[in-house]
């Protein structure tokens, strides 16, 4: 029996060696530039610098790139080594948290690399379609669609971690400043051009060494090399400024962290009781600590670090504790926040709780429902809920999108009142929606997260350098309370003024500087950012297409051919006139 013959495009490939190397070198600069990635997404130290040159091997090997086939192809390769080579820590926890094996998590994860990360793609693909327009100043043109295309694209698209290469500026104090201007996702949109610059000139000196004028090889990194140094001297400026401006009152915060995990397994060896009973314990303890040390305005503990509905009692143990609490905000006169349950009818909500007494010892209680809910593991969308669904993943979440952000005043006797911007973990990672509660008018941010289900601290890591930077875009200080790590005090330009190490218990008191309740231009306009640019890119993208496309005109004088004529052959003398 013969074996069938291979697909026509499988056997050209095989037999193709000009095309089997384009292929490989595109591979290779999309690994390379992912492996750079990976380097920047570490956010310590000196890993800031990679940024500058991430995306350089990719760019330069998609000058390779001929067809379209070939742009996907990089784009496709870029998007699976990124998610491979950035959050490899991922498929271990869904493994963890589904209760299955990292093995048979690996491969889905890698196939649905381009849903996870789709703006590689779409940049390698809108490069090409410009280069190929014929018009001048063609590398610039791309440059700017693209980018543009790339980071309009993370803006709209339902990423599931909001990450962009933007965070890698961490590290660099000054230069990270200017997400205050165009947050993370504009810093993006700015390393993608200096990528871009440091790329055409290597091109430039490896093609034409001597070129002078706006053609010599090293301009387009000297630009990108300039708009660096001015970025950093602003944000030296800025950061200095903002100093100047921290004379109200610090707010006294002390934080909780507890690393009591695994709830469930507490339930199954000690019962619902004594779980309880054993969390409330240990951070009443650890809170009283904090109090004998300092005097404390606001004292916060993490997110569900309360595992029941609070003010909603479903047994009498359960009414015994939420008046425990009461009780013990009324005794301290601090003003607590803590993450509970909170339930309306037959719904149930991801809260955080604000409890404060007043002047006649009662205790007020305000909520703040969890909008951005994790997909399935904390909620499932309508249209794919079913039964069906519900035994295949028994492990998918219930709760309910809360009403949207929202500011939180916190009053108490003796204690100056305050308002909080309360978030509660996932919340934190997009932009738009804390720029909304800012404009509402805060003092602080409060940030309550449950980073426990991570098996190491690379995840909580990012989760914290993503939340710094929402102080950053709105200029508000950041309390960040988790129940194992990484809880922290972060400064309006993005300091980390004060951090826990993870899975370990632990405590925080700090001075948090009261934010100006400035209105940033992130604030006021970030939400023009993906209309804005997604708009220069398709602007670009149809100039490059209609040019491409339009007939030429029949009228227009032909240009001169580049050789002379050949005359014709004499047959004899000519004739005399």
């Amino acid at each position: 029996m013969s074996a069938r013959p291979l697909p026509k495009r499988l056997r050209r490939f095989w037999t193709s060696k000009r095309l089997r190397d384009r292929l490989l070198v595109l591979a290779l600069g999309a690994f390379a530039s992912a492996y750079l990635l990976g380097v920047c997404s570490r956010t310590a130290g000196a890993s800031y610098l990679a940024c500058f040159v991430t995306f350089v091997p990719w760019l330069l090997t998609l000058e390779r790139a001929e067809r379209f086939r070939d742009a996907l192809f990089s784009g496709l390769g870029m998007s699976v080594f990124s998610v491979a080579l950035v959050f490899p820590w991922f498929p271990e926890t869904a493994a963890s948290y589904a209760g299955t094996s990292p093995s048979l998590v690996w491969p889905l994860f890698l196939l649905l690399a381009p849903v996870l990360e789709p703006q590689f793609v779409v940049f390698a693909l809108v490069r090409l379609a410009v280069r190929r327009a014929d018009r001048p100043h063609p590398a610039l043109r791309a440059a700017l669609a693209a980018a543009a295309a790339y980071v309009g694209v993370e803006l709209v698209f339902p990423k599931l971690f909001f990450d962009t290469v933007g965070l890698g500026l961490h590290p660099a104090a000054s230069l990270r400043q200017g997400a205050e201007i165009v947050g993370a996702h504009g810093l993006s949109f700015l390393l993608l051009l200096v990528n871009e610059g440091l790329a055409l000139s290597i091109v430039r000196l490896a093609r034409a060494p001597k070129a002078r004028g706006f053609d010599h090889p090293t301009l387009p990194a000297a630009l990108g090399i300039l708009a660096v140094l001015a970025g950093a001297g602003v944000g030296h400026a800025r950061r200095a400024a903002l100093a100047e401006t921290n004379g109200s009152s610090p707010i006294a915060v002390g934080i909780v962290q507890a690393n009591i995990t695994n709830y469930d397994k507490l339930r199954a060896e000690k019962g619902a009781f004594e779980t309880v009973r054993t969390i409330l314990d240990a951070h009443v303890k650890l809170s009283d600590t904090i109090r004998s040390q300092k005097r404390l305005d606001l004292l916060v503990w993490p997110e569900t670090v309360y595992p029941t509905t609070f003010g909603a009692p479903k047994s009498e143990a359960g009414a015994a504790f939420d008046e425990e609490i009461g009780a013990y905000v009324a005794k301290t006169g601090v003003p607590l926040v803590f993450g509970s349950y909170e339930s309306k009818g037959a719904d149930e909500f991801n809260a955080a709780f604000f409890l404060t007494n007043d002047a006649n010892g009662k205790v007020q209680r305000a909520s703040y429902r969890k909008h951005m809910l994790f997909p399935f593991t904390e909620w499932v969308p309508p249209v794919l809920d079913s039964p069906s669904l519900r035994n295949m993943m028994p492990w998918a979440g219930h709760w309910k999108r809360g009403p949207g952000p929202e500011v939180v005043r916190v009053g108490s006797s003796g204690h100056e009142a305050l308002t909080a911007l309360p978030l509660i973990c996932y919340d934190v990672l997009f932009p738009g929606f804390v720029a909304e509660a800012a404009a509402k008018g805060a003092d602080l941010i409060v940030t309550l997260s449950n980073d426990s289900w991570f098996p190491d601290g690379r995840a909580p890591r990012l989760h914290l350098v993503s939340a710094a930077f929402r102080s950053i875009e709105t200029r508000l200080p950041q309390v960040r309370a988790t129940n194992s790590g990484i809880s922290a005090v972060v400064a309006p330009d993005g300091e980390i003024l004060a951090r826990t190490r993870f899975d370990e218990e632990d405590t925080l008191a700090a001075d948090v500087p009261r934010g100006t309740r400035l209105v940033t231009p992130m604030v006021a306009f970030g939400h023009l950012r993906a209309p804005a640019l997604l708009t220069l890119a398709a602007l670009l993208l149809g100039h490059a297409w209609w040019f491409r496309a339009r007939p030429r005109n029949p009228r227009a004088p032909r240009p001169e051919p580049r050789t002379a004529p050949r005359r014709p052959r004499s047959k004899g003398p000519a004739a005399a006139p």
